[in-house]
């Protein structure tokens, strides 16, 4: 039995398998997710768990080269861009638009669904 860590096994697998650049996207619980990229569903009710609820664990296990945002974050829910901005200090935090987030999302290698309700709360991880 593992100890400690990412004790969801398919979570834990996807972390363990991510190589340098590859993208993670934790999504929201509406995010229209691309049907080929690998998902995994933990949202259990309203905001649980939310976003940065999963990154805070997937920080612990792996090394975030950058997290990618849209823009619609800062002008929707700017309380949880600096949030984010706040927590993770030392990481580069890009913004593009909502249609080039989506197509970046078609590149991931996994995607995490949350029951995040923040509008605009999805990212897109960046293994370092």
């Amino acid at each position: 039995m593992k100890k400690s860590g990412i004790l969801h096994p398919e979570l834990s697998q996807m972390v363990a398998s991510l190589g340098h650049t590859d993208y993670v996207v934790l999504a929201d619980k509406g995010y229209p997710l691309p049907r080929h990229v690998p998902r995994i569903n933990l949202g259990l009710t309203d905001d649980i768990p939310t976003i940065l609820q999963v990154l805070a664990v997937l920080e612990q296990e792996m090394i975030i080269d950058r997290i990618i945002v849209t823009h619609e974050m800062a002008e929707v829910s700017l309380e949880r861009l600096q949030e984010l901005t706040k927590r993770y200090p030392g990481v580069r935090i890009e913004r593009i638009s909502h249609l080039d987030f989506k197509e970046l999302t078609t590149e991931a290698q996994g995607a995490v669904k949350t029951a995040d309700t923040c509008p605009y709360a999805n990212l897109i991880v960046v293994s370092g």
